[in-house]
């Protein structure tokens, strides 16, 4: 690791417990905070989630302003647990129509930037069991304690559950055999993120509107090298979040992950590095599933789109919130 980047991360990394809630809300003053939970059929967690950020940190201490679920064409009842427990609930393909709708989580985190109006707006995955405020608590800390830093990335143990058991460690795959080594050879500024993939973050406004979002999986690679690029490394933080326990992919989905990371992770060296393929690069992922006696190909569609950054777009920034019915 670089000597800049150790130093950073001694300097720039903390645990979710090192911040206090109540403190926290003293201290922010008129700075608005808004938390959103990209969805996409998670009825069995999101209420959990939901209840438990507007019961300890809405209701107990006023520390969230605003909590939003953008559901992303959900076939259970995610929209409905979700406003039962408390949150403003909007559909993905309601955001903004003119503009279309794109697949993915990207698509829900960029469209969140025109329903939401808080200064500080932090991004939870909505599969999260066990679910503890404090995660959200940790993510605003560094924000709200400090106006150099612009953008915070969780990090925690990700046990991996096989069978019946459940392994302290091993969930963070796709983090290991590929994302770490790509950014250690392209870009070691980064190599003190200790999960660069991480589904938990937050970030001011200011530069959330200013950065692009890709599409898929490679949104959280592409976004930390996309705020890397705009606001450098000073002005980001990471905190210890300590256990996060979700559902855990099988082999195939963490292959098609890989493929989207991977060319996220091409498309931001070429916009920032000037590299230039030499031929384009496939967007076609061909897998083998066990059938009988042989193997049977499937092709898979990995290709990654972006959307530009908020403030780009005509009329950009937040608009009325209208909520799902």
């Amino acid at each position: 690791m670089l000597a800049s980047v150790s130093a950073w991360s001694r300097h720039r990394t903390s645990t979710a417990d090192d911040w206090d809630r109540v403190t926290l809300s003293r201290r922010r003053g008129r700075t608005t905070t808004s938390v959103v939970l990209p969805a996409r059929d998670e009825a069995a967690t999101v209420g959990d989630i939901v209840t438990r950020i507007r019961r300890e940190l809405v209701e107990r201490c006023p520390l969230v302003d605003e909590l939003v679920v953008v559901d992303s064409g959900s076939c259970d009842d995610t929209a409905a647990v979700a406003r039962a427990a408390g949150a403003t609930v909007v559909r993905q393909e309601d955001v903004a129509p003119e503009l279309g709708d794109r697949p993915g989580k990207g698509e829900a985190l960029w469209k969140s930037l025109l329903v939401t109006r808080g200064d500080v707006v932090t991004f939870v995955d909505a599969d999260l069991r066990d679910f503890d405020p404090q995660f959200v608590v940790g993510l605003l800390g560094p924000l709200l304690d400090d106006p150099a830093v612009q953008f915070v990335k969780g990090f925690y143990d990700r046990p991996l559950r096989s069978g019946e058991s459940v392994m302290p460690a091993g969930g963070g795959r796709v983090t290991e055999m590929l994302a770490r080594p790509l950014l250690a050879a392209h870009y070691p500024e980064l190599a003190g993120f200790v999960q660069p993939l991480a589904g938990e973050y937050a970030g001011r406004r200011g530069l959330l509107e200013r950065v692009p979002f890709v599409s898929g999986y490679g949104v959280e690679i592409a976004l930390l090298v996309d705020v890397l690029e705009s606001a450098g490394l000073h002005a980001m933080a990471q905190v210890d979040l300590g256990r996060r326990v979700h559902r855990n992919s099988d082999d195939a989905a963490l292959g098609r992950m890989a493929s989207q990371v991977y060319l996220a992770l091409l498309s931001r060296l070429e916009r920032h590095g000037g590299a230039v393929l030499a031929r384009p690069a496939a967007t076609t992922l061909t897998q083998f599933r066990r059938c009988g006696d042989g193997f049977t190909p499937t092709d898979a569609d990995v290709a990654v789109t972006e959307r530009p950054p908020v403030c780009t777009v005509a009329g950009g920034g937040p608009r009325n919130l209208v909520e799902a019915p």
